[in-house]
């Protein structure tokens, strides 16, 4: 629990009336973005005030009133959707820096050129949203953004988001070592230990992420694997 001290102010003005709520701003923040966030975690005080900074607490009758509950908690995370967070400059900045590089790379791991099937650079893609001028919402989600991100991109860079099924391939000295990284690529759809140690399967990744992932495993296998596209989707 954040103290009161380090917390800051979330609050809400509705039917004429003022409820504030002092909050940890990072969990704020996550609940803002639906990730779930325990609640005792996010207040500095389990209380709802009408003025924070005087004190003056909301009473149960006009809570259940305006929100159908007096519970703190419920009332605080609807003052968190509903409201305005109170941030320094600096802070909106640092957190707009944050989703923008998130976005840059979900779209450098995810994202393809459909002429080449090769991923965009991330340079590339930094220097088409600074064109574009895309303003990037420190409280939406990434996946919120995405679309709109791409839609203002698909003019100056095409962009393709595609998911690719791999066959690899691995022989017993390094099966083993290589199992964890190909893991971490994507999703193990089929997989087989054979009889004589080679480890086959059937994984499933974003189609930026190819080309990596190759590299990755070879510089594991020293070149001893085989692998190929199944399926593009």
């Amino acid at each position: 629990m954040v103290t009161v001290e380090e917390a800051v102010i979330a609050k809400l003005k509705t039917h004429g009336q003022n409820f504030e709520v002092l909050v940890d701003c990072n969990n704020a923040i996550a609940v803002r973005e639906n990730k779930q966030v325990n609640m005792k975690d996010v207040l500095a005080a389990s209380k709802v005030f009408t003025d924070a900074k005087k004190g003056l607490e909301a009473s149960e009758s006009t809570m259940n009133q305006i929100f159908q509950t007096a519970d703190a908690e419920e009332v605080a995370k609807q003052i968190i959707l509903k409201g305005d967070i109170q941030l320094t400059a600096e802070y909106r900045n640092s957190l707009r820096e944050k989703k923008r590089a998130q976005i840059i790379n979900l779209i450098h791991r995810n994202g393809v050129d459909p002429t080449t099937h090769a991923p965009h650079p991330v340079t590339r893609i930094e220097n088409a949203l600074e064109e574009v001028k895309f303003h990037v919402d420190e409280f939406a989600s990434v996946e919120e953004q995405l679309q709109e991100v791409i839609k203002k991109l698909k003019p100056i860079i095409p962009i393709r988001f595609e998911v690719k099924e791999i066959a690899v391939k691995i022989g017993p000295d390094y099966a083993g070592k290589a199992y964890s990284t190909v893991k971490k690529y994507g999703t193990i759809l089929r997989e087989e230990w054979q009889n004589n140690g080679y480890w086959v399967a059937v994984v499933e990744m974003p189609g930026g992420m190819e080309t990596e992932f190759y590299e990755k495993v070879n510089g594991i296998c020293r070149g001893e694997v085989e692998a190929k596209v199944l399926k593009t989707k």
